[in-house]
């Protein structure tokens, strides 16, 4: 089950398209109004995590608390990566503009797909995201921009954990910018306006 919400102009195959990914508990229309905030031009495809755990969507299994199925994690993110392309066919967006926009378990595959399918996002805005996995194979993230913001009392996130993330994102050439504020796990509009000129500077 997803979304997709065509760009406002209505030039599908032209406009950047942002890839929503909710975090537990949520659905595809969780972060439509996140997603046309962050970039009112785009075209918007968001899609519901397939995994149920007692009874909320996810995108991946975990096992406990921060410690996560690396083996279903892989499987679904070659899947995601199959809808990525299946969906660019379908509605016509380009998919050399695509850029994730994840929250916590959203933010956790996006950044899994960074590194285990390197060239199918061309940014990532990573809100609340952690090492997802330590892949076996180095990723080339060069020329791949990737906003990380994380919170300094984060309860379900330590910050050493989003900062070793950040390297590791760093180590694959990729230009990564890390917002660290004073906040939980709860997004704050501040930072959410940090990522909306990040996400529309020029490069």
């Amino acid at each position: 089950m997803h979304r997709f919400i065509p760009a406002a102009n209505g030039n599908v195959a032209t406009a950047p398209t942002l890839l929503l990914l909710h975090g537990t508990g949520g659905n595809e229309d969780d972060l439509l109004q996140l997603g046309r905030s962050l970039a009112p031009e785009a075209n918007l495809l968001s899609p519901r995590g397939k995994i149920l755990e007692n009874g909320m969507p996810r995108f991946f299994r975990r096992l406990a608390e921060g410690v996560f199925d690396e083996a279903d994690l892989v499987r679904r993110t070659h899947e995601l990566n199959d809808f990525i392309i299946a969906a660019t066919k379908e509605y016509g967006f380009s998919p050399e503009n695509i850029t994730a926009v994840g929250y916590s378990n959203g933010a956790n595959i996006a950044a899994s797909l960074l590194l285990l399918r390197p060239g199918t996002l061309k940014n990532a805005v990573l809100l609340r995201a952690m090492v997802p996995l330590k892949p076996t194979d180095n990723a080339d993230l060069s020329g791949t921009r990737v906003f990380l913001a994380s919170g300094l009392t984060d309860p379900i996130l330590p910050i050493d954990n989003a900062r070793q993330l950040a390297a590791m994102l760093r180590e694959a050439k990729a230009d990564v910018t890390h917002h660290e504020i004073n906040t939980g796990h709860q997004l704050t509009s501040a930072e959410l306006e940090v990522a909306r000129k990040w996400l529309n500077a020029p490069t």
